[in-house]
Formats: structure tokens, C-alpha cells, sequence
């Protein structure tokens, strides 16, 4: 089957209300800015591990910009204002970002203030265990998350983490939009599936992927 053939057949998945996916709505150009942007980020807030409530380490690297950044260690879940290990405030989210952000969420219906943005470095073998954002304050807000890098298959559940599972897959440029009645759904990243990224960028792991996403936290 040649490429042509192949993409005839590929079909959009479809989402439940309240889950809007922007298909390469970051451009090339763009993201390349967004990355370039966002090196100053990890130098001033480097990328860290965090621990989970039994001491364990999770799989992928993270850290944050903005006013508020989403920790994790032995006393739970929570956003914190300043860097875990450097003890120094989060790094704005840069400007031209964070407006990218809000258009995003405008265009999906969604008015949005982000405050913070969390950024997950998932190397070739990375994922994310089905959970709900339900640290934040205030559950009206939408999330807004930006790929980039590889593609992620995606895994979008329900309201009760027992509920059916469907699997989307995520590209670069792409930006996801949960929202209203989907804000709460369950979600997470069964895998990453390397080789698949349109061109390297120091800010983004070999073979693996960038995930930026915008709350509001406070």
C-alpha cells in the first residue's frame, strides 16, 4: 500500500463532547520557536524526578513554568510555587507561549488564564498511568496540552477509571483541549512510538517526546 493509499484509509477518531484536537495546529515554524523558548525554561527550572507517595520515582522527567508547578513526593499531589530543588521560583511561561495556549482554548470554546504549564519529557520508553488533573481549584478551567516530538498513543477514559478506553494518537504540532463535561475524564500515555518525530531538538529527549500543559491552578 503506498503512502497515498495508506492515508485514504486513516480515519479520525471520534472524541466525546468536550475533548477538541487541533491536528498539527502548532506549525513547524512555530514549534520550533516554542522549543527553542522553552531551552530557557529547563535552564532556569532544570528537569527533575519526582517521587510518589511510597518514595518511588515515576518514569518521566518533568518540571514546570509559570506561578505555580504540579510536585509530587512522600506528602502527595499539589502545585508548589517554587522549584523543589533549587528552592527558587517557577520561570514565567514565556509570553508567545502562553498565548498560543489561550488561542488554542478560545478556538475550542474554552476561555482560559493559564497559570502554570507542566512539562513531561518522555523518553522512548515513557508513559503516564491512567489519572484525573484534579489538583487544580477550580474544575471550570480546561487543560490545554501541546505535543511535540514523537508520537504518543494517547489513552482517553472516562469519569471512573474503570470505564472503556480509547486510544488517540498524538503528533507533533498537535493540541489537545479538554474541556466542560470531558475536563474530568480519566487519561494518561500508553506509549511512545519513536521515530516518528519530524525533526531533533535539543529541548525534546531522543527518541522520545515534549508534552506541555497549560492549567489553571490556582
Amino acid at each position: 500500500m503506498s503512502a497515498l493509499q495508506h492515508d485514504l484509509f486513516v480515519t479520525e477518531p471520534v472524541l466525546p463532547a468536550g475533548i477538541t484536537l487541533f491536528r498539527g495546529w502548532i506549525s513547524p515554524a512555530q514549534s520550533r520557536d516554542v522549543l527553542d523558548e522553552m531551552l530557557s525554561v529547563f535552564e532556569a527550572a532544570p528537569p527533575y524526578r519526582l517521587r510518589v507517595k511510597s518514595g518511588a520515582y515515576v518514569i518521566n522527567r518533568m518540571t514546570n513554568c509559570g506561578e505555580l508547578g504540579w510536585h509530587s513526593d512522600e506528602r502527595g499531589y499539589r502545585y508548589v510555587d517554587r522549584h523543589p530543588e533549587l528552592d527558587v521560583p517557577w520561570p514565567p511561561i514565556p509570553p508567545a507561549i502562553r498565548a498560543l495556549a489561550v488561542k488554542a482554548a478560545q478556538e475550542a470554546g474554552a476561555p482560559f488564564v493559564p497559570d502554570a504549564c507542566l512539562v513531561n519529557f518522555y523518553e522512548a520508553s515513557g508513559k503516564m498511568n491512567l489519572h484525573q488533573d484534579h489538583d487544580e481549584k477550580d474544575f471550570a478551567w480546561p487543560i490545554v496540552s501541546f505535543s511535540f516530538g514523537c508520537d504518543a498513543i494517547f489513552a482517553l477514559g472516562g469519569a471512573k477509571r474503570r470505564d472503556p478506553v480509547q486510544g488517540v494518537t498524538l503528533s507533533h504540532g498537535d493540541v489537545l483541549v479538554m474541556h466542560g463535561e470531558s475536563r474530568m475524564r480519566f487519561h494518561g500515555v500508553k506509549k511512545i512510538v519513536p521515530g516518528t518525530a519530524p525533526f531533533a531538538h535539543p529541548a525534546v529527549p531522543e527518541g522520545g517526546r515534549l508534552n506541555l500543559t497549560f492549567r489553571r491552578a490556582g
